[in-house]
């Protein structure tokens, strides 16, 4: 049977009563086990043993039917009558456990149904089809997912693609992922009479899977007891020292955290806000992450306010008031509301101090907003139910609200994934991420993606295996290479190529962090194999013996169309800044009777100036056949020379020289003496290269002033 247990009388670690988050006191689970025995109640009244079950029930849902629930009932009890878990307990007792930790938390009626029957069908003579045609085909999906991640083998040597069927097993329900939470916990709850050896292996496999699962699910009661329960088995002097601390403070004759929700109280009646201050303490492990962090812990670091408020306004309203008579510690300020978790989690956070120096940190937000804090997706009751005025989507799909976010991310990974290696490797990195930041788009729109995350990551969860065509970025308005590493809250804009044969670079794993983005490139990668390629003599383009339109030698200027004031001389467009009609120029006589010509705003024209050389009057002849230095910057890409000078061909203009400085964080310059038939056509040349995908920017040449004198 999937379920361990121990006897009640001799738990293992299990967090002290004061710091659970729930006020419900744990139900004596063997009582009820063996009042179950006795049988279902007479007729169709529900039998004593769910009373506790339908009444966390009720509680969230005031009108569900109970029907449902008393046949599964019924029906588990018979069918696991005569089984007991290790400890000599009924076995009926478990599944009981994990409906009602479900109900605590919200679930809806189709699930407790569910998480009652959720062992019947490995474990007993009841087959699904019966499950089907008593409870209908929601409730027999529910069973078949859970059943399925039942038969998971969770040791190291099958970890990947175990692991991989695991998920597949759960579908796009995320219901099924639900049941199996509450399942670990209530294990993990009764794990004492394990062999530690055995504990140690489940609790490393519930921190490295299921704890993160917890987290991006949004199942924070979860998450939080799972945490420390499996603190206390893998460290155990740790929590030794934690249990102790807390203790201590307990103890202390004085609480500064409740003296500062009393005059948070008065401060929000005073308003005319109506909220709820709380006092929550922190659970085991967030207490030892907070001394780790900060060293000696004060009174109020041992919990948070929580101020629960009727609508969003309110939360702002509440936090105005607090910054307003307390002194606000800015650092500490975050607000998930306007952009919430990835996870569906919003509130806003801030800390406050007074005057003594106690700081304390405060979570606002709303009832509905804590519902969901605390029960993640399990608050959103069925997620697959469409509203009374909709249907499903054309395809026959349900619409489920969490898709757009991680789980549906995480399922789009395993389908993607070459292999169950790849998957379970790229998984594991994603998993360990405890940190998440938010980047905006230009349309408004915003991507969830782990910290660290660079421009890499952001194409591939904007546009999927589109991406590969992804050439640069700007975050926050200024040019940046795909290896930027973003920070919460940057402005991301993408800039895509228009080749459809665009490829990604081999550089860009060494970017991702995202699954996303790693099992997209490999799997390019991997139908793609590197070809070597020949080693080039030198960066110049290879251009062989480029003629003038007009059929003079490339190596050899055309002459210049610029008229001087002095008669006789040999005139010559400066190459430092290569004028061409209609530019403003200026003249200056050099040795040999040479006259140079460059444009006003050239720096060669101030040392000319500077050495106390004469200007000479200079205009624009008939002649419009003209040289021009033009300096192309763009990302770098395969083919991007050869596209280069197609469109400078097609433009009717010769290439003297092209020069390819080597890359530099993903970016090249190239820089190109053209002949150009007509001046006029300058624009319209800088404007082709310019839609060239990956380049930037096309601007004039102003090389370094080396003109003689």
């Amino acid at each position: 049977m999937s379920a361990e247990a121990t006897n009640p009388a001799t738990p293992g670690p299990i967090t002290p009563g004061a710091h659970r988050r729930r006020g419900r006191p744990r139900i004596d689970l063997r009582r009820i086990g063996w009042a179950a025995l006795l049988g279902p109640a007479a007729g169709n009244r529900l039998p004593d043993a769910i009373g506790h079950v339908v009444e966390a029930h009720r509680a969230h849902h005031p009108e569900a039917p109970l029907e449902p629930l008393r046949r599964a009932y019924v029906l588990a009890e018979s069918s696991h009558r005569g089984q007991m878990r290790k400890s000599g307990e009924p076995y009926i007792t478990h599944p009981l456990a994990v409906t009602l930790i479900l109900a605590e938390l919200g679930a809806e009626t189709t699930t407790l149904t569910a998480s009652l029957l959720h062992d019947t069908v490995e474990d007993t003579e009841v087959t699904l089809d019966q499950v089907r045609t008593e409870f209908g085909e929601e409730v027999a999906y529910l069973v078949d997912g859970v059943t399925k991640l039942e038969k998971v083998d969770y040791g190291a040597a099958a970890e990947p693609e175990t692991f991989r069927k695991m998920l597949v097993a759960t579908g796009n329900d995320v219901r099924v992922m639900s049941i199996k939470l509450a399942d670990r916990l209530h294990n993990m709850r009764t794990l004492g009479v394990m062999r530690p050896e055995k504990q140690e292996r489940i609790a490393k496999v519930t921190r490295d899977v299921l704890i993160p699962l917890a987290e991006r699910l949004g199942v924070q009661a979860l998450k939080t007891e799972l945490e420390d329960l499996v603190f206390a088995i893998l460290h155990p002097d740790e929590y030794t020292e934690t249990r102790e601390l807390i203790a201590a403070n307990d103890a202390r004759g004085t609480d500064p955290l409740t003296e500062i929700a009393d005059d948070a109280r008065a401060v929000l009646k005073d308003a005319g806000i109506a909220a709820e201050v709380l006092i929550r303490p922190r659970h085991f492990v967030s207490v030892h992450r907070a001394r780790r962090k900060r060293g000696t812990l004060r009174g109020a670091d041992f919990g948070r306010l929580l101020v629960l408020v009727g609508e969003d306004a309110d939360c702002y309203g509440v936090l105005g008031e607090l910054h307003t008579c307390f002194t606000p510690v800015v650092s500490e300020f975050k607000d998930f509301i306007a952009v919430p978790k990835f996870n569906l989690y919003q509130s806003l956070h801030t800390a406050v101090s007074r005057g003594d120096g106690e700081v304390a940190e405060v979570l606002i937000r709303t009832h509905q907003m804590h519902k969901v804090a605390e029960a993640g997706v399990v608050a959103l009751g069925n997620p697959y139910a469409p509203p009374a005025d909709e249907q499903t989507d054309s395809t026959g799909e349900r619409a489920d609200p969490t898709r757009p976010g991680w789980l549906s991310r995480l399922l789009d990974w395993q389908q993607a994934a070459p292999d169950a290696d790849t998957f379970w490797s790229t998984l594991r990195e994603d998993l360990a991420q405890d940190r998440e930041i938010t980047v905006f788009r230009p349309d408004g729109g915003t991507l969830g993606l782990p910290a660290g995350a660079s421009c890499v990551d952001a194409a591939y969860a904007q546009y999927g295996e589109d991406a590969h065509a992804c050439i640069g970025a700007r975050v926050n308005g200024r040019l940046a290479t795909l290896s930027t590493v973003l920070s919460d809250g940057d402005t991301v804009q993408l800039l895509m190529g228009q080749d459809p044969a665009s490829e990604p670079s081999r550089d860009w794993l060494d970017h991702a962090r995202t699954p996303a983005a790693q099992i997209a490139i490999r799997r390019w990668l991997a139908t793609h194999p590197a070809t070597p390629q020949p080693e080039p003599e030198d960066r110049r383009a290879p251009e062989s013996a480029p003629r003038t339109p007009q059929g003079t030698p490339a190596g050899r200027p055309a002459e210049a169309n610029a008229v001087v004031d002095q008669p006789g001389a040999s005139v010559r467009l400066a190459g430092c800044c290569t004028p061409v009609p209609p530019d403003e120029v200026t003249a200056f006589a050099v040795r040999g009777g040479v006259v140079t010509v460059h444009r006003s705003e050239c720096h060669g024209v101030a040392r000319m100036k500077s050495v106390g050389r004469a200007e000479i009057g200079v205009h624009w002849g008939d002649t419009t056949e003209c040289r021009v230095s033009l300096i192309a910057e763009s990302f770098s890409r395969p083919h991007l020379l050869a596209d280069l000078t197609e469109a400078i061909a097609l433009e009717s203009v010769a290439v003297i020289s092209a020069t390819v400085e080597p890359p530099t964080q993903g970016r090249v310059r190239h820089t190109y003496t053209l002949q150009l038939p007509d001046a006029t056509t300058l624009p319209g040349l800088m404007r082709a290269m310019r839609n060239i995908a990956g380049v930037y920017d096309v601007s004039r040449a102003q090389h370094p002033a080396q003109t003689t004198l």
